[in-house]
């Protein structure tokens, strides 16, 4: 992947400019740029720990601390990261109003760090910044549950209901979360422009909102580093370096006419 020229700056500029309803898709090669690695790539988290089942997790307390191991060894690395060129830009373009929603398959908060408010941000995946009772839904801090998980791997239990406390995140086997796939479906059907970033596009059901962007009218445009099954569908295709590629084409959209 290389770095953008000023024809696909201008390209991608000359679209942003013209959209009055742009929706941002990201996926895990956004926050590659801030130094967290894709899950499934070598050297990745999946490599040295196993994911484990949603069902596991439910039926198997030595599955639980298994899941709790992995979501602590996750934390380390994402408390680390920062926001990148692209989590920036992305967030001005928010703040300018040119971005509606950004759509996220990512857990690591990145898009709140650099400035997206919380209620413009929809996590498929869910998220690491707090855990929760599958019961009742109580929400809890995480430093806790990690604190006495650390001493002697105790499971934290729900203190409204006794339920079972699970990280926030989508486990392989978990139902996506509804009232988020509604807000999804919504900024996809009423949007002019989707940017999809990052992402291989091949995970359902997010790796559907390009064709129904198109469906609906809107212009897609996708940046990533390796070919998407949505490549030929698109208005404009960028295999190029995200953070960078993104703030030249702000620069451009601002002084278009």
């Amino acid at each position: 992947m290389t770095q953008p020229s000023e024809d696909d700056a201008i390209r991608l500029g000359m679209l942003l400019a013209e959209s009055r309803r742009a929706v941002v898709f990201t996926g895990a090669g956004i926050s590659t740029e801030s130094g967290i690695p894709d899950f499934r790539s070598p050297g990745g988290l999946w490599s040295r720990y196993r994911p484990v089942e949603f069902s596991d997790f439910l039926a198997d307390a030595g599955k639980r601390r298994e899941s709790w191991r992995l979501m602590f060894a996750l934390g380390e690395t994402l408390s680390a990261a920062r926001p990148n060129a692209g989590h920036v830009a992305v967030a001005r373009l928010v703040a300018a109003g040119k971005v509606s929603h950004v759509i996220t398959q990512n857990v690591d908060g990145l898009h709140q760090q650099a400035g997206v408010p919380d209620g413009q941000v929809i996590e498929l995946h869910g998220t690491t910044r707090y855990a929760r009772c599958l019961a009742c839904g109580k929400r809890f801090d995480p430093s806790p549950i990690k604190e006495r998980f650390l001493k002697d791997e105790t499971l934290p239990m729900c203190d409204a209901c006794g339920g079972i406390v699970k990280s926030a995140t989508i486990s392989f086997g978990q139902s996506m979360p509804e009232e988020e796939l509604r807000r999804a479906d919504a900024a996809v059907a009423g949007c002019d422009l989707l940017l999809a970033i990052g992402s291989s596009l091949v995970v359902y059901p997010a790796a559907s909102y390009p064709e129904r962007a198109k469906q609906h009218g809107a212009r897609l445009v996708i940046l990533n580093r390796d070919p998407t099954p949505y490549d030929d569908i698109a208005d404009l295709v960028l295999h190029r370096e995200i953070g960078p590629t993104l703030t030249a084409a702000m620069l451009q959209e601002r002084s278009a006419p």
